[in-house]
């Protein structure tokens, strides 16, 4: 285990993809114009789908690559995200062909069929995160080498492995290492954050796709909560009116400090790869973490671009959407 650090990434993005809202939407504007490869896409490794019992009743998910062989490699989810986010599909993909076992987690509730249970999976939920390692730690193979999380999916992993070496003391977290990218380090300035200019877009649209989901649960039993989605327009709304309450939160404010993972990042001994880009337009560049709020086992990779989970690198003349994959198996090496 190292001594924390940040370093200068060495992603380099194409002149003209430099704009941060061009690097987070480029995946999807490859799928509209019907490139190869291109985001909305399922991974094309054969998996197969473990169900996890959680010990307050509900259930998880997880999809793993059939006759794959190797190491077990972890993969959680942004927000709204899924198998065919341009970032999993991909990654599942690389994962099989270079000589690992890739198993996605779907957080709960978004695996395509509602769960048992009213809470849903938010920012904070590590403890799903724990029960799904303790489960595939009783697997003749052992736990998992590593896990990577993406955007919320990041944030959650985060806080688990701060967790660890915090309020349970040096209980082992089941992972050799960690990788996270694009995290919400403090999740109220990302919820300011994409109030403002054009991030105003992502907003829209990722509230949008959190009603249609907590319309879809509770079309066919009763609703837990009296709100009128009509009127959340927001994340602040959202958060406030739905997601606290919902998950046992005492309010907004209570939910954005409780899952933000920037307050657990200096416990963290875990050897573990943060990487992020200043311009992530889905947060602001003070909500970075210090070198001193970093925890012994990480390593801060900060790129000046990049966008959300973009890192779209420059190639030749051309652009090339592998870097992130192929950085993150170098961390796996």
């Amino acid at each position: 285990m190292t001594n924390a650090r940040i370093v200068d990434s060495d992603f380099r993005p194409p002149w003209w993809l430099r704009n941060p809202h061009l690097q987070t939407l480029w995946p999807k504007l490859r799928m509209h114009l019907g490139w190869r490869g291109s985001a909305g896409q399922a991974p094309r490794t054969p998996l197969v789908r473990r169900r996890i019992e959680l010990p307050d009743g509900d259930f998880i998910d997880l999809s793993l690559g059939a006759g794959c062989g190797g190491p077990r490699v972890l993969i959680l989810h942004g927000l709204e995200g899924g198998l065919d986010s341009h970032y999993a599909a991909s990654l599942v993909d690389r994962l099989a062909r270079d000589g690992f076992q890739p198993v996605f987690m779907h957080l709960r509730g978004a695996s395509g069929e509602p769960n048992r249970l009213a809470r849903s999976y938010h920012s904070g939920a590590s403890e799903d995160l724990r029960a799904v390692l303790e489960a595939l730690a009783e697997d003749a193979e052992g736990p998992p080498l590593a896990a990577v999380g993406f955007s919320l999916g990041g944030n959650l992993l985060l806080k688990y492995l701060g967790e660890c070496w915090n309020e349970h003391g040096d209980d082992d977290p089941l992972l050799d290492r960690a990788i996270a990218i694009s995290v919400p380090f403090v999740l109220r300035d990302a919820m300011l954050r994409l109030e403002l200019g054009f991030a105003r877009v992502y907003r829209g649209y990722l509230v949008s796709r959190l009603k249609i989901a907590y319309r879809r649960k509770f079309a066919k039993r009763p609703a837990p909560l009296a709100v009128d989605l009509d009127r959340i327009k927001d994340f602040n709304q959202f958060d406030d009116q739905i997601t606290a309450p919902l998950n046992g939160f005492a309010g907004i404010f209570d939910y954005y400090q409780r899952a933000s993972c920037r307050g657990y990042l200096r416990q963290i001994r875990t050897p573990t790869l943060i990487i992020h880009a200043l311009d992530d337009p889905f947060m602001f560049p003070s909500s970075v973490p210090f070198a001193h709020e970093l925890g012994p086992g990480i390593q801060l990779e900060l790129s000046r671009h990049g966008g959300h989970v973009g890192f779209i690198a420059q190639r030749g003349a051309g652009c090339s959407m592998d870097w992130l994959e192929s950085r993150i198996l170098r961390a796996l090496r």
